[in-house]
């Protein structure tokens, strides 16, 4: 019986493991391990528990104004210390954070073979988005299997000269869970926030997401200024931002995004979350994973970013870079609240990343290398 650890330290990591991990549970002669780094305590608890994961074992890395040199020195001693009682024979890990970077380390380490799920996005830029840039680049290197989420992935590992061999192209596990995840919400109502339901939902709803660092400060204000510019010029359009627990992120809500048409709000349950995409109309969004799962809603999203490691979303026409300028933030959503054929064309968009089974993809794969 062969042994998989799982790492999972973030909500987005859960999710986007869950369906790797119920895959292999499904495959013969492999047993899982789910390791919660927690590198996001209460948002990482949600997604466990909406999928029936139970940890195995837990790190607890979360700690109160944490630096990533933090969480890094604790991942790595604290999976160093689970690897060599648990001896398990493949680490998995998925995405980019600091917590999956310091336990792929500490499995090269031990010499235990890495399985990095979602290897290969790159901006190009290691300090954009920082440290995100950096600690996928390590992972790759790092891991004896990179599953790449696209053909450009594939392509960014081989030029960086990843063996063929070690490279296998699978789509995205993000898509696989939101299937997943609309199957769990059917036959029952996914809550809304009250506020939100207290208005209604007759007006078009703009999603907002907005948690990285190099969003800190003043492009932050730069993007509240687009968003209230486009919003005074559409009295039918309403914004929602569910604002991510981060302290900074939670300041900067506070000081730019009054106007009597933002609602600020909590972060969302997943289902919640999920729900709350397919009603919304647009988005306006930082963050990496939205830019996989608003094609699956066919919901026109807003990039504020000043670049993407997922291109795909830009070149299928789903997708619009619009930095962090706030005039350039509310041109866009201008154009997409007033031309109905641009908007028609942008949620139309063929999903870029991938059909749904990816995760089977990947559960083969390891149990091919494990096997021999």
């Amino acid at each position: 019986m062969k042994k998989i650890a799982v790492v999972m330290g973030t909500r987005p990591e859960a999710i986007k493991l869950a369906p790797v991990v119920r895959e292999l549970a499904r495959s013969r002669g492999a047993r899982t391990l789910i390791v919660a780094a927690a590198q996001h305590r209460a948002m990482l608890d949600d997604a466990l528990k909406v999928f029936g994961l139970r940890p195995d074992s837990d790190l607890n890395l979360m700690r109160r104004g944490q630096t990533p040199n933090d969480v890094l020195g604790r991942a790595v001693a604290r999976t160093a210390v689970f690897l060599r009682r648990n001896r398990p024979d493949m680490l998995v890990v998925q995405g980019d954070t600091t917590a999956a970077a310091g336990a792929a380390l500490a499995a090269f380490n031990e010499k235990i073979p890495v399985a990095h799920v979602e290897a290969g996005l790159r901006t190009l830029d290691l300090g954009n988005p920082f440290p995100e840039e950096g600690n996928r680049v390590l992972m790759d290197h790092l891991s004896s299997l990179c599953f790449a989420p696209t053909a450009g992935a594939r392509m960014n590992l081989l030029r960086e000269g990843i063996g063929r061999r070690k490279i296998v192209l699978t789509g995205n596990t993000a898509i696989d869970a939101v299937r997943w995840g609309r199957s769990l919400i059917r036959g029952r109502r996914a809550m809304l926030p009250q506020r939100l339901r207290s208005i209604g939902l007759t007006k078009r709803l703009v999603l907002v997401t907005l948690h990285r660092r190099e969003s800190f400060g003043r492009p932050i204000g730069e993007i509240a200024r687009g968003l209230k510019k486009a919003l005074d010029a559409h009295r039918d359009a309403l914004a929602f931002y569910p604002v991510h627990p981060n302290p900074e992120v939670r300041r900067a809500a506070r000081r730019y995004f009054a106007h009597p048409r933002i609602i600020l709000g909590p972060p969302l349950p997943y289902l919640s979350f999920l729900e709350l995409m397919r009603r919304s109309y647009a988005i306006l969004s930082d963050s990496g994973g939205i830019q996989e799962e608003a094609p699956v809603f066919h919901k026109p999203v807003l990039i504020a970013r000043e670049m993407t490691e997922r291109p795909e979303i830009v070149s299928a026409r789903g997708g619009v870079l619009v930095g962090r300028d706030g005039r350039a933030v509310a041109a866009a959503l201008n154009r997409i609240l007033d031309d109905r054929a641009f908007y028609e064309r942008m949620a139309s968009c063929k999903n870029p990343f991938g059909d749904g089974r990816a995760a089977r993809r990947i559960a083969d794969a390891i149990v091919r290398y494990l096997n021999g």
